[in-house]
């Protein structure tokens, strides 16, 4: 397709040709005409000249010829002399027979006894004759005829129309150059414009156009990067909100779906890929129910669509081995004029919750537990006493002793669950030195020998280094650690038994690894032994004094470090618990 320009150029140089050819046709027929018509009419009065001059001398003088011929040289002209009956009196030019004498007797006739002119052409010698009666004292004395060449006039009407077409053809150029300029200084900016309006339609919006003059054209062009830049700004904010709506959808906790109003999943996000272990490419752009294969979920979906109103379920679904709780929330999409567009369905992952509810459960469980036997044993022991018992001194004795220990107990109880709640709290400062770990654990084999010996168990040290090997951490939290560890590991483990302590370190971080020969851990509950109250062996446990809230201490203490803690256990082999500390204090 042409360019607006080129078929503007092209309709403008059409029509200025046409308005030059025919004003060239116009003004060439004019000069023409005058040209010819002021060489008949020199000729006309040339011949009136001439007959009045021959009518003077009379045509039968015998200087007629002289006469003729200085007429004729004046003129210019063949002079041809008849007398009043047609007859040859002088003729100039003889070869000049411009007349028969046919045609010259019909003349003669039809000018007789009348003083007007007469003319005839000769086409094949370009001759041009003109006649006059010689009339002297209303007496007609014979005719004159002046014969002239029409070559002049032929070369003043080629000189004419060469004059016409060089001066229309140097206009032409000068208009077509001007043409081409301010067809080029209008259309250029409309061409531009149409561009950038292209560009812009494309979605390019940061095409710009030249904006030139404050005329309509530099209006144009002003109003269309007015409107690119509109669109650009428009463009970036609708980015920036299409890319904090994705990040958001992408990195919230909890599961999304789109759902059109005909039924097809459009949108699934990262969170409910990982929740569920699923590829999206499973759920997008397919029915609801062809994608799902929870009948819970579709008949949430469905009753929305039938209700178009809002709901919110817990529900329970199996997800690889295990089940997890979610609180699903859906709701209708309504837009303007309530239409209605779909259903976003949010999955919210609330295992944890539930978890934290049933350890929340279980721990009021656990310390009332806990804390009713030896309140029991204090109530019923004490009303014993009271009721006659305390007589007999031997049984008030034990009693009272019963009494104590169980105080003691409840008290141990009491402080483990202060400590516990102290370590937990955000405020919970440790005092960081430079503990040398060798002499910590060596200082607790010290105290833990006699409950040692009291089973026959061998509780031994190795070393890698035979230097000092420091640690940054709290003297006091650490010991209160490998205490419980050891002690553990001595309780759990039979008689006869050993215990072996082994310390490696490397550049930044030293190892401690308590392995024992005990009873040992079942697979299934090594992840929950840091759980509060829990125990592996419960009479064992309660018969040794522990309260169940010994490993979740050291737990919180080892995290309180920025440490490791980790477990091995084989049943009736024994267990490895390994705790690796930094050298400092991040």
């Amino acid at each position: 397709m042409l360019k607006f320009r080129s078929r503007l150029l092209f309709a403008l140089i059409s029509l200025i040709v046409t308005v030059l050819l025919a004003l060239g046709l116009f003004i060439g027929q004019l000069f023409e005409s005058y040209y010819n018509n002021s060489f008949y009419e020199q000729i006309e009065k040339d011949a009136k000249m001439a007959a009045y001059t021959i009518a003077e001398e009379g045509i039968e003088s015998a200087n007629i010829n002289e006469k003729a011929n200085s007429i004729g040289e004046i003129l210019n002209t063949d002079v041809t002399i008849l007398d009043q009956r047609g007859r040859e009196k002088y003729q100039s030019n003889p070869n000049n027979n411009i007349l028969t004498n046919g045609d010259l007797q019909y003349l003669l006739k039809q000018n007789k006894e009348n003083d007007n002119g007469f003319h005839i052409t000769n086409e094949d010698e370009n001759l041009y004759s003109y006649g006059m009666s010689i009339i002297k004292e209303d007496s007609l004395l014979g005719y004159i005829i002046l014969t002239t060449s029409q070559a002049s006039l032929d070369k003043i009407s080629t000189q004419i129309w060469g004059l016409v077409i060089s001066s229309l053809g140097v206009g032409l150029v000068i208009i077509m150059l001007l043409a081409i300029k301010i067809t080029t200084q209008y259309t250029k900016p409309l061409e531009s414009a149409t561009k950038v309006a292209m560009e812009l339609a494309k979605g390019n919006y940061k095409a710009r156009t030249y904006e030139g003059e404050l005329d309509e054209t530099g209006m144009l062009s002003q109003s269309i990067n007015v409107l690119a830049r509109t669109l650009q700004d428009m463009k970036k904010s609708h980015e920036m909100q299409q890319d904090r709506l994705e990040t958001l959808i992408e990195n919230m906790g909890s599961g999304l779906l789109l759902i059109d109003s005909k039924g097809y999943i459009h949108l699934v996000n990262k969170a409910f890929t990982e929740i569920f272990q699923v590829n999206s490419n499973d759920f997008l752009y397919k029915y609801y129910y062809e994608a799902f294969s929870y009948k819970e979920v579709t008949s949430l979906v469905e009753e929305i669509f039938m209700t178009e109103e809002k709901v919110r379920k817990q529900l329970r679904l199996p997800i690889s081995i295990e089940r997890k709780h979610f609180e699903v929330y859906g709701g209708p999409i309504i837009g303007n004029n309530d239409e209605w567009k779909g259903i976003v369905v949010v999955f919210h992952d609330i295992t944890e919750l539930k978890m934290l509810e049933q350890m929340r459960k279980d721990f009021v469980a656990n310390v009332s537990h806990e804390l009713r036997t030896p309140i029991t044993s204090i109530k019923g022991f004490s009303e014993t006493l009271l009721e006659g018992a305390m007589k007999d001194e031997n049984t008030l004795q034990y009693f009272l002793s019963i009494i104590l220990k169980e105080s003691e107990r409840m008290q141990s109880l009491i402080q483990d669950l202060l400590d516990l709640s102290k370590i937990e709290q955000h405020g919970f400062t440790l005092n960081i030195d430079q503990v040398d770990i060798k002499v910590l654990i060596e200082e607790i084999m010290v105290i833990l020998a006699g409950k040692a010996d009291e089973k026959n168990i061998k509780v031994t040290m190795n070393a890698e280094a035979t230097e000092n090997l420091f640690v940054a951490g709290d003297a006091d939290r650490l010991k209160q650690v490998f205490i419980n560890l050891i002690s553990n590991s001595i309780v759990y483990t039979g008689p006869e038994g050993k215990v072996d302590i082994m310390i490696a370190e490397n550049t930044e971080e030293v190892s401690v690894k308590i392995i024992d020969t005990g009873i040992g851990i079942k697979e299934k509950e090594i992840s929950r032994i840091f759980e509060r109250f829990y125990r592996v062996d419960r009479d064992r446990s309660r018969n040794s004094g522990g309260t169940g809230l010994g490993l979740a201490i050291v737990k919180h203490i080892i995290e309180a470090h920025h440490g490791l803690i980790f477990v091995e256990s084989k049943v009736g082999e024994g267990t490895v618990f390994t705790v690796v500390l930094k050298k400092q204090y991040v």
